[in-house]
């Protein structure tokens, strides 16, 4: 890693955030596929420190938390005895958006058990300047999270969409129709017309198409959890920092309040070398 030019490091952490896998990108860089993988981890671990330290005393109002399946080595139903199932099997990438800048204040990579949607929930809090409204799915670990971490200084709705049901034929993966949809005020006095998951899944939709770890169906996966880890913290500065959202123009951070300008890759690897 040390080897590559400036240019090359830049490049090849722009391919990884655009959803180039890293067998890809060695077919068209010529870069080592070790390499590449030592430079993402090394760039995602600052990426996720600079994210943690900068995204602090967020002055917001409506926030929307979920979380999204991944896995790490395989599948949970495929664990054997002698697998770590601390290490490897079913995870879940649990995320927080605030609607009107889109930005995301912090996420954790975890198991999905009461233990992870508390220390998610009670990070969320701690970032948080002021009052929010807060929505998230039907998990029931949310609500004993949020009257945790937050008392009853929150406006804490759910939102559970009910969808057909869908035969297994030519469309399968097309997404089924949403038939009913039930909000339920938890705490608080949340607007209910603003209680929406819709931004958050959304994004999921994104972190799927631009970060290759996540997608469907092909063996791109994480083969450990340290690189999972790396390959979310690495999307997400790339998310917040440095793409223009086409709703407003600016990144994210600039939009919260974060940033004045939009950071570069280049700025992510002089962190790294820090």
């Amino acid at each position: 890693m040390n080897k590559l030019s400036r240019d090359e490091q830049v490049t090849v952490l722009g391919a990884l955030t655009e959803g180039v896998s890293i067998r890809s990108i060695e077919r068209m860089t010529k870069i080592h596929r070790d390499t590449i993988m030592r430079l993402g981890v090394k760039a995602g671990k600052a990426a996720a420190a600079f994210m943690s330290e900068t995204m602090r005393d967020l002055r917001r109002t409506d926030i929307q938390v979920d979380e999204q399946w991944t896995f790490v080595g395989k599948k949970q139903r495929r664990l054997g005895p002698e697998d770590n199932a601390d290490a490897m099997g079913d995870f879940w990438i649990w995320s927080a958006i605030d609607r009107e800048s889109k930005a995301v204040p912090t996420f954790r990579v975890s198991k999905r058990d009461a233990e992870s949607v508390q220390a998610f929930v009670k990070d969320l809090s701690s970032r948080l300047h002021n009052r929010v409204q807060l929505s998230a799915d039907g998990l029931g670990l949310y609500v004993e999270a949020v009257e945790q971490a937050f008392g009853g200084a929150v406006d804490f709705g759910t939102i559970v969409k009910t969808h057909e049901g869908q035969e297994i034929g030519p469309s399968r993966y097309a997404p089924p129709r949403v038939t009913e949809v039930e909000k339920t005020v938890i705490v608080g006095k949340p607007k209910e017309e603003k209680i929406c998951t819709s931004h958050i899944e959304r994004l999921h939709l994104l972190n799927r198409m631009r970060c290759r770890r996540l997608t469907r169906l092909v063996d791109s996966f994480s083969k450990k959890l340290e690189n999972l880890e790396a390959a979310i913290g690495l999307y997400y500065y790339s998310y917040n920092f440095c793409v223009r959202h086409g709703a407003h123009k600016v990144t994210p951070a600039q939009a919260l309040g974060v940033t004045r300008d939009p950071m570069t890759l280049g700025d992510l690897l002089e962190m790294a070398a820090a």
